[in-house]
Formats: C-alpha cells, sequence, structure tokens
C-alpha cells in the first residue's frame, strides 16, 4: 500500500523543516540562558566560536558563517568589540577591509563555557547512541550542504 494511502486518516508527522526548527528555537534558548550571565547572547556566543574556529574574518564572512545578515552583524560586531571580545584590524592584503579578530578576552570567555555548552548538546542527544549521535551529525552536515 503506498505511503499516502496508509496515511489516511492517521495525523501527518511534523516535517522536517519544521522540527528543525523546533531544535534550532530551543537550543537558542538554551544557549541564551546559559550565556546570559556573561552578558552576551547566543548569537553573539555563536560568533565567537566562528572567531575561534577561523580568526580573522571579514565582516560578511563572520555574517555568512554565524548565520545572522550582513546588516545585523555591524551592531553585533560592535556590541562585542565594546566588550572587548573581539579587535577589529586592517587587512594587510587589502588595506579597505577590516578583519575581526577574537581577543584574549573572548577566548577566555569561551574556554568558560566549552563544558557547559558540551553538557547542553549531550543533553540534546542522550537519547541517542554515540553511533546515532554521529549519524545524526552527518545527516545534518549532509541537509546544511544539499541546500548550500
Amino acid at each position: 500500500m503506498p505511503y499516502a494511502e496508509r496515511m489516511v486518516g492517521t495525523k501527518a508527522p511534523p516535517n522536517l523543516l519544521y522540527m528543525v526548527k523546533q531544535v534550532e528555537l530551543v537550543v537558542r534558548s538554551h544557549l541564551d540562558e546559559l550565556v546570559k550571565p556573561a552578558g552576551i547572547t547566543a548569537l553573539q556566543y555563536t560568533s565567537l566560536t566562528v572567531l575561534e574556529r577561523h580568526d580573522g574574518l571579514s565582516a560578511a564572512q563572520l555574517a555568512r558563517d554565524s548565520f545572522v545578515t550582513a546588516q545585523s552583524i555591524a551592531d553585533l560586531v560592535r556590541s562585542l568589540e565594546n566588550r572587548g571580545l573581539v579587535r577589529r584590524e586592517r587587512n594587510p592584503r587589502n588595506r579597505r577591509e577590516l578583519l575581526i579578530l577574537l581577543t584574549e578576552e573572548g577566548r577566555e570567555l569561551l574556554a568558560r563555557f566549552e563544558e557547559p555548552v558540551r553538557d547542553l548538546e549531550e543533553r540534546m542527544v542522550k537519547g541517542l547512541t554515540a553511533h546515532q549521535a554521529d549519524q545524526f551529525r552527518q545527516a545534518l552536515s549532509k541537509a546544511w550542504q544539499a541546500l548550500s
């Protein structure tokens, strides 16, 4: 019997896009609560982690990798810079471009939250085996690549 016929009279499961958004919203909510004592938001934390992996990005690159618009990255970077968590320097290869770099204070903040963030991630996948969690990570990566 075709899938559509089996589904007649039963509620269809939520679509994957809806489920991914639900996970994103609950993760962001938990992350916001987690980093709130440091006076930063989940989006700011995400930007700092991006710089930790790829220091010295342009604002446009940081916006793309942090999942924010180019317009909102300026305010985000200004706020992080005012807190001493990032600094801007001229790109030696293109003097018109400013690169955003993580400061020592930014690195210390990330180190302080490394364990609590890892605990949050472990809580998210606690119902999965290690193999399933790895498959989940791979599936999310493939889904992202397919839409990028």
